[in-house]
């Protein structure tokens, strides 16, 4: 699976409004929902929250992960937000989050999400992936930098 197919512009939002951490999920799963016509709000905010108690997944300067198992999803779903003003995140770093990658998986798929958070960081590993991604002002510019880096990786390997 390529991200570019689980990040596709539907569930792209860039302009998070978001100030703090749980605003952030707040909106990208209403969203999400939204999009997807999903009626698991609950359960998938109670997911992305459990998973965040156990660890920040602010995880490297202005990008989080956040991600939760749940039965709201049927297959593997991601949500990316941007926001031009960052998100206080309590982020490791302490900085704030400008980039947010969410993951919600079904419970019992748990190699999928493995592989998803595995490309997630060979992508991350490359520094102009994430300015160019942050510097987008749209949802389709920041899928085409999502499809483009992932060809870059695909004819490395």
């Amino acid at each position: 699976m390529f991200l570019y197919e689980l990040y596709r512009p539907e569930y792209i939002k860039v302009g998070l409004e978001a100030e703090d951490k749980d605003e952030a999920f707040e909106e990208m799963v209403d969203f999400f929902c939204s999009s997807a016509n999903s009626n698991g709000r609950e359960e998938i905010l109670d997911a992305v929250r459990e998973r965040e108690n156990k660890m920040s997944t602010g995880i490297q300067k202005g990008i989080a992960i956040p991600h939760g198992k749940t039965s709201a999803v049927d297959s593997i779903c991601g949500m990316l937000g941007i926001s031009k003003k960052g998100v206080d995140y309590d982020a490791l770093d302490g900085e704030p989050v400008y980039i947010m990658f969410m993951i919600l998986a079904p419970v019992r798929d748990t190699e999928l999400h493995l592989k998803v958070l595995k490309r997630l960081a060979e992508l991350l590993d490359n520094p102009q992936f994430y300015t160019e991604l942050a510097s987008q002002n749209d949802a389709q510019g920041a899928w085409q930098v999502i499809k483009k880096y992932e060809e870059i990786l695909t004819t490395r390997n």
